[in-house]
């Protein structure tokens, strides 16, 4: 019988591992740098929690089970509950705002398809703890200068922003009651990605009358702010001051350096209901592919938990569509498994010398490896080839020849000395060659 993986999960081999490690080191080594700490929390969690924020239908959308204490468990589908129910904890002592962002394996019982599995990783990067839109402006810019660590341009990628309270305005003005207005805003979130029947017959099933619908399609168009309020028709105090919010954010983007990449669209709705203020989305330039990131402002997510109502905001970035787009950029840096030394014997019967030599260049940090075969030094050499080493430390008799695997160039090194201190010959040779 052959076992393989369960549909829409990956097995890491060694390069695979490689591509899995580049992104998250690069998520990690981004946050750090934007002032924020790391966090985690279980893959388990009580199945309560992802409930109460997305009402039982998300039964069917994660993986649940009963455990022998008939206790109803989930694995995570995502970690903002755990982020909510964390602070809740402790609420009263966290300094504020709290920059905390996380890099967890996540869980959806979904139709594995292009950019969608049933396990990934997903960078989330959150601020709680403040109101001013600047908090915003932290995150997008967070998720803008990863993009920019990894290469991708303005010309690749496209911040596109959008106002859950201004968009609900345009609803509220085309006659939604405010019972149906969960329901329209899923159906105006549809829009991009269905055609333009196809959304006609949502809007009028999600209760947005006919007669109102060409008017929300023109703000949702809107190109920019000044189109925004038009479409609003002025729209009082709380639309002026959502605008002010919106031009603040571009603001501070554009003073940050991210501004390039980021635009406003007003189609940007994001289907969960606990957004509550500012959205966006990250999609490549060409919107051929499933959105990389999402994220917004949720005030209302600690509340919903139990906790004091506080500002909140943040994004996700998933490891699956990321990659994609790295791939189809050509913008994956060579990612191959490397070595700094690889120890030869020269002599054909110098094994403890070898060993003695490994262990001195492995314990002072410097990345080596051996030939277990008893095998010509030719041999050796496309072995260590192979294993993309930067140089041979070929050992003899009487000598130690140090030879470049990319020029050719070697030098050879009387035993003694070259055994002195063999960790601090290597080490200048290594960052003699970064010099150059």
């Amino acid at each position: 019988m052959r076992f393989k993986a369960v549909k829409g999960t990956r097995d890491f081999y060694p390069d695979r591992m490689a591509l899995r490690n580049y992104l998250t080191d690069t998520w990690r080594k981004v946050s750090a740098r934007n002032g924020f700490v790391e966090f985690d929390g279980p893959v388990l969690e009580y199945l309560d929690l992802f409930s109460v924020k997305s009402g039982d239908e998300i039964v069917s959308q994660l993986f649940s089970f009963t455990d022998r204490g008939g206790r109803a468990l989930a694995m995570r589908p995502e970690i903002t509950p755990t982020l909510a129910r964390m602070v809740n904890a402790q609420i009263n002592s966290l300094p504020r705002p709290i920059k905390w962002f996380s890099v967890p394996r996540l869980f959806r019982a979904e139709n594995p398809q292009k950019g969608r599995l049933r396990e990934f990783f997903q960078w989330n990067v959150d601020v709680i703890g403040s109101d001013d839109v600047l908090a915003d402006a932290e995150c997008i810019f967070t998720a803008v200068d990863c993009l920019g660590e990894m290469e991708l341009s303005p010309q690749d990628v496209v911040v596109r922003i959008g106002s859950r309270p201004l968009t609900v305005a345009a609803l509220r003005q085309g006659g939604v009651d405010d019972s149906a207005m969960e329901t329209a805003l899923a159906a105006l979130d549809k829009r991009p990605k269905v055609p333009p029947e196809a959304f006609a017959e949502l809007a009028a099933a999600a209760g947005i009358p006919a007669e109102a619908l060409g008017k929300i399609c023109d703000f949702q168009d809107a190109k920019d702010l000044s189109a925004v309020a038009d479409a609003l028709g002025g729209g009082g105090a709380e639309v002026a001051d959502e605008i002010g919010k919106l031009e603040s954010l571009m603001e501070y983007l554009a003073g940050m350096g991210a501004g390039d990449y980021c635009r406003l669209d007003m189609r940007i709705v994001r289907g969960l209901a606990y957004y509550t203020g500012i959205v966006y989305e990250i999609f490549d330039a060409a919107n051929s592919l499933r959105a990389v990131a999402g994220g917004g402002r949720y005030d209302n997510l600690l509340q919903l938990f139990g906790g004091p109502a506080v500002g909140a905001t943040g994004f996700g970035m998933g490891d699956a569509v990321l990659e994609i787009l790295l791939t189809e950029k050509g913008k994956l840096p060579d990612l191959s498994a490397g070595l700094d030394c690889f120890v030869i014997d020269g002599g054909g019967g110098l094994p403890k010398k070898v060993l003695e030599l490994v262990g001195r260049l492995r314990r002072g940090g410097i990345a080596t490896d051996f030939s277990a075969k008893r095998q010509a030094v030719g041999k050796q050499l496309k072995e260590a080839n192979r294993r993309n080493a930067r140089y041979a430390v070929i050992v003899r008799d009487d000598t130690v020849g140090v030879k470049n695997l990319t020029t050719g160039e070697q030098t050879d090194v009387p035993i003694e000395d070259f055994l002195e201190n063999p960790v601090a010959y290597m080490a200048g040779v290594l960052e003699q060659e970064l010099r150059k």
